[in-house]
């Protein structure tokens, strides 16, 4: 049986595995992160041990305030 990431409702995700639900690469993932398009606590999370996990919700948010600005 195959689980994906809407079926869960998963909030945070790895960059590796956000990659690969959402088709953006985990270069391009990281670049919005150092340029500061994404930003902390918004976007992504540090977790305790200090990896990175993107916030889909934030990410949501993101998509959608960017249709709205055109």
């Amino acid at each position: 049986m195959e689980l994906s990431a809407e079926k869960l409702e998963v909030r945070y995700m790895t960059i590796s595995k956000f990659s690969e639900v959402s088709g953006y690469t985990q270069k391009a993932i990281r670049r919005k992160i150092e340029e500061g398009v994404w930003i902390e606590n918004r976007h992504y999370r540090r977790a305790p041990d200090n990896r990175v996990l993107i916030d889909v919700e934030g990410f949501k948010a993101w998509v959608e305030g960017a249709r709205t600005r055109r």
